[in-house]
């Protein structure tokens, strides 16, 4: 009996001693894998389990790896390798609070390939299961990463870059990072241009912290774009906020696109700074500055993650502005040769386009770009510089909803007097179908003209015009546009200069000598009034009143071909009598037109006095030259004689 009581003590002994003895902690891989799936959505699998056991219980993994999806291709690279995985667990923390406390996690050479395919399927978007409301996180302790590694080819980006990653102790004379921090740089292309980037995060303890600032220093180059972002982000798995100081440069803020989505059209070289302050869903930008080729720029914006678009607000202003350094807005090519910090490359566009026979920028816009975000900016500008034409200030309002863009006032002071505009185009299958309206109230002509050869005189310019038209680009809206114009001249300086500044004609002398005009016979008024139809300008009426004579034009300007076809002529002072002088035909293209004399019997190049009679401005004018001039003004008294068949009285 003693004897098969003693057995049966034995069995047990020794079956204990024989599973110490034989022990495999790979007998839990099928069980680690089948959780780990779950949990990630994901094939894992695991080479070989150990245990250490102890106050601090310490589970080494070796030879890990993540698979892609299963509908992805065999011959692609798995997801993710990890030569090993350690992790430390405070195991009577979980058997006396029930709080699960990780010490610490070293991953040894860890490799990652993410990649997209044409179709757009990844393999990086994982689908994790929800944690047990019930059960708390855990507590996270240190995280080493040693020799880490990854690539990533995303097509439809044209990225193809690679990564490092590795756990490093903080210098001990850093503002931003204490202990350990998460160091990571990259390599490689990103849209389509060369891209590298450093980011240097705070260690995995603080990241897990909602209650401690997580700090974050992030350097990015992609081509031509230099970025630095540092400072401090709130709960960064929730991100409850950022508090952040930036830095961004480069040669075109059109390279901006790629990085963020933000439809910004191309520009000279910029640089600017600021604060990032984020709240909720919206990002702002305060107190930032910089230049964008020679004009300043400062102001505040805030990006707002809204449904269906994005929505950014702003408040931008200058002090001083070169309108060249925004022609990209209007599709033409920014900046001048002069421009600092361009490259070569684009100085030669620079010249390229002042070379081209083309005066109307061709460019197309970018409609599925603003379409993509809704904007409301408003911007002033304390002093606006136009190649040798200043303008005081401009104050403008640009407003874009669901394509729709709307720029309403588009102000311009200019001395005494204002250059007042309105702007809207909406989309439109052909492009953007635009309504545009501009007043010319009062404007001294000696401001317009301060930078001009010649041209003096203490006149005043009114006007307006009106447009409506559809394009992809600004050639083709005026090339097919409809619309009309007005503009008026009382006063201003003499008819040889107006020639020579205004229009560009370096035979303006021979011009007026074929006229019977003496060369510097004084403009006492000049009215234009023209009817845009299917991108043609026409003239109704174009008078110049001198001392002399009165000088008639008619023709035409074609805005698709960019052509002229304009004729100047005398008429006497008084309507009885016909003018034996030489017409002058203004023809060539709109950026270099040239002056010759009429070909034909003089004759028939004069006309009776009759036919150019009507080409003298009609009295239904007279409202929008008091609006653009004022009640009492030269050009009113010149009309009234002419149509009463009177001399006019030069004073």
């Amino acid at each position: 009996m003693r004897g098969r009581s003693l057995l049966w003590l034995l069995v047990p002994l020794v079956g204990l001693v024989l599973l110490i003895v034989f022990w495999n902690w790979d007998w839990f891989i099928p069980l680690a894998e089948s959780e780990a799936s779950a949990a990630i959505g994901r094939p894992v699998s695991v080479q070989h389990i150990d245990v250490k056991l102890g106050r601090i219980v310490i589970v080494t993994a070796r030879g890990i790896i993540i698979a892609n999806p299963k509908d992805f291709p065999a011959a692609a690279p798995p997801l993710a390798r990890i030569g090993q995985l350690r992790v430390g667990v405070a195991i009577l923390d979980y058997v006396r609070h029930r709080t699960l406390s990780v010490t610490s996690i070293t991953i040894d050479h860890p490799s990652i390939a993410a990649r997209e395919l044409p179709d757009l399927r990844n393999n990086y978007t994982l689908h994790i299961t929800s944690q047990n409301a019930q059960i708390p996180p855990p507590k996270l302790g240190y995280l080493t990463i040693n020799d880490g590694t990854a690539s990533v080819i995303v097509p439809g980006r044209e990225a193809h870059f690679d990564f490092t990653a590795q756990t490093l102790l903080a210098p001990a004379d850093s503002k931003l990072f204490t202990g350990d921090e998460i160091v990571a740089k990259a390599h490689g292309t990103y849209a389509d241009a060369p891209f590298t980037g450093r980011v240097i995060g705070g260690s995995l303890r603080t990241l897990r912290d909602a209650s401690a600032p997580y700090p974050l220093d992030l350097q990015v180059r992609s081509g031509t774009i230099f970025a630095h972002v540092s400072g401090t982000v709130d709960d960064p798995e929730h991100l409850a906020g950022a508090h952040l100081k930036f830095s961004i440069s480069g040669q075109t803020m059109a390279d901006l696109h790629a990085l963020t989505g933000a439809p910004v059209p191309p520009t000279p070289p910029f640089s600017l700074t600021g604060t990032l302050d984020q709240s909720g869903s919206a990002w702002h930008c305060e107190d930032f500055h910089g230049h964008i080729g020679s004009s300043d720029l400062e102001g505040t914006i805030t990006a707002a993650l809204t449904a269906p678009r994005p929505r950014v607000t702003g408040d931008i202003s200058s002090h001083r502005v070169d309108l060249a350094d925004f022609m990209g807005l209007l599709g033409g090519v920014p900046g001048r040769v002069s421009t600092p910090g361009q490259t070569p490359a684009a100085r030669a566009k620079v010249e390229e386009a002042n070379a081209s026979p083309l005066l109307l920028p061709h460019g197309k816009f970018n409609l599925p770009a603003i379409r993509s975000m809704d904007i409301d900016v408003h911007y002033r500008g304390e002093r606006i510089i136009h190649g040798t034409m200043p303008l005081d200030n401009v104050v403008a309002h640009l407003v874009i909803q669901n394509g729709r863009m709307t720029i309403d006032p588009l102000n311009f002071a200019v001395g005494t007097g204002a250059i007042a505009g309105t702007v809207v185009l909406d989309p439109a299958e052909s492009g953007l179908h635009t309504q545009a309206k501009i007043d010319f109230r009062r404007v001294p002509l000696s401001r317009l003209m301060k930078g001009t050869r010649g041209f003096t005189g203490n006149g005043t310019i009114g006007g307006s015009a009106d447009l409506t038209g559809s394009g992809d680009s600004v050639a083709q809206i005026l090339g097919h546009g409809d619309g009309h114009a007005s503009f008026f001249l009382q006063n201003g300086g003499t008819v040889s200069a107006l020639l020579v500044d205004l229009v560009g004609l370096q035979m303006g002398d021979a011009a007026l000598s074929a006229l019977g005009i003496p060369v510097k016979t004084r403009i006492d008024c000049l009215v234009g009034d023209f009817t845009l139809t299917g991108g043609v300008l026409d003239t109704k009426a174009f008078l110049i009143a001198t001392k002399a004579a009165n000088i008639l034009g008619s023709g035409t300007v074609n805005l698709a071909t960019e052509r002229l076809a304009l004729q100047l002529r005398t008429q006497a002072t008084h309507f009885s009598i016909g003018s034996l002088s030489t017409p002058i035909d203004i023809s060539g293209p709109l950026k270099t037109p040239r002056i010759m004399p009429a070909p034909g019997p003089l004759a028939a190049r004069a006309g009776p006095a009759v036919a150019l009679g009507a080409l003298f401005p009609p009295l239904a004018l007279l409202p929008t030259i008091r609006l653009g001039l004022g009640d009492k003004n030269a050009c009113i008294d010149t009309m009234a004689s002419i149509h009463r068949g009177e001399p006019y009285h030069h004073h």
